[in-house]
C-alpha cells in the first residue's frame, strides 16, 4: 500500500453491513479496513492511520461517540475526517453529540450509495492532495538541509584557504618588509616612514583576514564544541558593540553533532545580527540548556521591540531562516515582543535527534 495514499476505515458492529460498506465504495480504488468494535478500530487507527472514517453509532461496548472522542485523543489522528452513521432517525440530539466529538457529516442508515461514496471521495482525494503537498515539502526541506551542508562545507573551505594561504603570505610579506627596513639607513626616514606604515598597513590585513576568517567558520566551534562558541561569539558582540551580554551556559553537554552545532550556532548568529541592527538595545540575556530530552537557547534584548507583524513578515528573511534551520531538527523559534518593551528569540529542538538530513 502507498504510504501516502491511507486507507478507508469501516467501524460497525454488524459483519454484513460492513461487507455492504466496502462493497459500496470499492469503486473508488481505496484500501478499506474493516472494525466490529471501537477498541478494534482503535486498534487499526494506532497502526494505519486512515484517511477518512465511517463510523457507526450504536455499538455494544463502547459505542461511536466514544470510538471518535479517543480517536480524536491521539495527535496523528486528531483531524482524521469522521463520518458517522446511524440507524435511529429521531436522535437530533445525538448528531449534535456527533459533531461536538468531531464529526464531518452524519448519515441516516440505509445510506443512499451515491451520497456516501461522494463524501467519502471527496476526503479520500482531500488526503491524496494533502499527501503530495507533504511530500513536496519534504522533498524541499531535504534540498534546503543538502543547501544548508553545501554552503558550510563551502563556508569552511574558504576560511581554511584564508586562514592559511593568505595568512601566510601576509605573514611572508611582513617579515620582507622588516627585513627590508632594518637595513635603510637612520638618514633615510621617508623610506623609513613608509616601511613603517606599510608594517602597520600588513598588521591590521592579517587581523581583518583572521576576523573574516573565523566569521565564516570560527575554529572554536570545531575544536570546541556548541557551548564554548556560543560564549565566545557573546564575548565578540559585546566587545564589537558595545552592548553588554549576560550569559548562562551549561556546565557539561552531551556531543551534540557537527550539524546540529553548526544550526545552533547560525541561528544564535542571526539573533545577534538582528539585535544589532533593530533592537537598539544596551543589554543582552543569553540562555543556553541542554538536557537528555531537549536543547533550548533563549535571547532577551532591552531594545526597542518587535511588532507583531514584523514577526511574520515575509520580507524577514533571517527570521525564516532561522525557523528553517530549527525544523530541519523538529524544532521551532518562537519570537516575543512588543514596541518599547525588548524582544525574547526562543530556540527549542528535541532531543535525542531523529537522523540530521547528511550530505550525499
Amino acid at each position: 500500500m502507498n504510504e501516502w495514499q491511507g486507507e478507508i476505515l469501516l467501524v460497525d458492529d454488524d459483519a454484513g453491513n460492513l461487507l455492504a460498506l466496502q462493497a459500496l465504495l470499492e469503486p473508488l480504488g481505496q484500501a478499506v479496513l474493516r472494525a466490529r468494535s471501537g477498541e478494534e478500530a482503535l486498534r487499526l487507527v494506532h497502526e494505519h492511520d486512515p484517511c477518512v472514517i465511517v463510523l457507526d453509532v450504536r455499538m455494544p461496548g463502547m459505542d461511536g461517540f466514544e470510538t471518535a472522542r479517543r480517536i480524536r485523543a491521539r495527535e496523528r489522528s486528531r483531524h482524521v475526517p469522521i463520518i458517522f452513521l446511524t440507524g435511529v432517525s429521531t436522535e437530533t440530539a445525538s448528531a449534535f453529540r456527533g459533531y461536538e466529538v468531531g464529526a464531518v457529516d452524519y448519515l441516516m442508515k440505509p445510506v443512499v450509495p451515491e451520497v456516501l461514496r461522494a463524501k467519502v471521495s471527496a476526503f479520500v482525494e482531500l488526503h491524496r492532495k494533502n499527501a503530495a503537498l507533504a511530500r513536496a515539502q519534504a522533498q524541499l526541506r531535504a534540498l534546503a538541509a543538502r543547501l544548508i551542508s553545501i554552503r558550510e562545507e563551502e563556508r569552511a573551505r574558504i576560511a581554511r584557504e584564508i586562514h592559511d594561504e593568505l595568512g601566510q603570505f601576509l605573514t611572508g610579506l611582513k617579515m620582507d618588509v622588516t627585513w627590508l627596513r632594518k637595513r635603510l639607513r637612520k638618514d633615510q626616514a621617508p623610506l623609513l616612514d613608509k616601511t613603517e606604515a606599510m608594517r602597520r598597513l600588513i598588521d591590521s590585513t592579517i587581523k581583518v583576514v583572521r576576523r573574516i576568517a573565523t566569521g565564516m567558520r570560527p575554529e572554536i566551534l570545531d575544536d570546541m564544541g556548541l557551548v564554548a562558541a556560543i560564549g565566545w561569539q557573546a564575548k565578540e558582540f559585546q566587545k564589537r558593540m558595545g552592548i553588554r551580554c549576560r550569559v548562562e551556559l551549561p556546565a557539561a553537554h552531551p556531543d551534540l553533532g557537527s550539524a546540529l552545532s553548526t544550526a545552533v550556532f547560525r541561528i544564535f548568529q542571526e539573533i545577534l545580527t538582528n539585535i544589532a541592527r533593530h533592537a537598539k538595545a544596551s543589554s543582552v540575556g543569553v540562555q543556553l540548556q541542554i538536557s537528555a530530552q531537549r536543547l533550548t537557547l533563549e535571547v532577551v534584548d532591552d531594545g526597542s521591540g518587535i511588532a507583531e507583524g514584523a514577526v511574520h513578515a515575509r520580507e524577514s528573511l533571517g527570521l525564516l531562516g532561522m525557523q528553517e534551520r530549527a525544523q530541519l531538527f523538529g524544532g521551532e523559534v518562537s519570537i516575543r515582543g512588543s514596541p518599547g518593551r525588548g524582544t525574547t528569540v526562543a530556540l527549542s529542538i528535541p532531543l535525542p535527534l531523529a537522523p540530521s538530513p547528511a550530505p550525499d
